[in-house]
């Protein structure tokens, strides 16, 4: 019997802001997985028990981050899922030698999430590593659209879809 995990991710929600709230979209979509990976700038507390009111959470902290949230979250995590292994971070550093930066940073991961940049990305090496950023659910910045990412995760193998929210 194959195991499929479905992983909703997302990054960089800096909440709350202002009437600012997560699309219903995204919540839905939060809901209906098996596990929530957030790759850091939740900003407050508050905003991970929201989170954890819809599904399991993996997160790590971000550099907007308050004092509490980061003395309870790790700035990187390995998050075992359907037989694979995803390495979280916030901030990656500057997109050059990024795929190979993180390869050497998460070894046995066989993908690398991470935010801060806002901007959505996906890479895969030619033994097949590969990183994700799913953008912002709420602040594009110089993103075109708001994003999130799902990620489906069978028999070891992760596949990543990048969402445009409405």
């Amino acid at each position: 019997m194959e195991l499929t995990v479905e992983i909703a991710i997302i990054s960089d929600t800096h909440l709350p802001r202002g009437g600012r709230r997560l699309p219903a979209s995204c919540v839905e979509r939060l809901m209906s997985a098996d596990l929530i990976i957030h790759a850091g700038d939740l900003m407050r507390r508050s905003v991970l028990r929201e989170l954890e009111g819809y599904g399991p959470v993996a997160a790590v902290h971000g550099n907007v981050d308050d004092a509490q949230l980061r003395a309870m979250l790790p700035a990187t995590t390995v998050v075992r899922a359907g037989g694979a292994q995803l390495g979280v971070v916030h901030d990656a550093g500057p997109a050059r030698g990024r795929l190979e930066r993180l390869r050497a940073r998460f070894p046995s991961a066989d993908a690398v999430v991470f935010g801060h940049s806002h901007l959505p990305l996906h890479e895969r090496s030619r033994d097949g590593f590969q990183i994700f950023n799913p953008g912002s659910p709420t602040e594009r910045r110089r993103a075109p659209r708001h994003t999130m990412g799902i990620a489906q995760v069978e028999n070891g193998k992760a596949s990543f879809e990048l969402v445009v929210l409405g």
